[in-house]
């Protein structure tokens, strides 16, 4: 029988400036682990993506990741205190109740990509 064992799912998320780029998401706390060949590889906890250093404008503005937290609270306090919006001009929305059960936030990133980052509600 095969081993079709899944190990990891990572998404290439686009950036118009990588130096820029790679800064920001290290301000707001993920870790990069390594870097080499126009990728960069962060993860926060157990969960990960890739940067490239490539960017089709209309591909980075319609790209979305979600984060699915335990406190979507402390997620939206750690963005405000962790200087993002002030340093890169990037805009966060309010957290809000949606109707598919999950409280959320949304953050864009430099480069126009959309982060929801959210918790499950009951």
């Amino acid at each position: 029988m095969s081993n079709l064992k899944i190990s990891e799912i990572k998404a290439f998320v686009p950036s118009k400036d990588f130096a820029l780029s790679k800064q920001f998401y290290q301000d707001l706390g993920f870790t990069m682990a390594s870097e080499g060949g126009g990728v960069a590889y962060f993860h926060f906890g157990g969960v990960s993506f890739l940067l490239q250093d490539f960017c089709a404008e209309s591909f980075a503005e319609n790209f979305m990741m979600h984060i699915l937290v335990e406190d979507v609270g402390a997620w939206w306090q750690q963005v405000h205190e962790s200087g993002v919006l002030e340093k890169y001009g990037v805009k966060v929305t309010e957290l809000e109740d949606q109707p598919w059960q999950m409280r959320d936030f949304c953050l864009y990133d430099p480069s126009g990509v959309l982060w929801r980052i959210g918790q499950n509600i009951d």
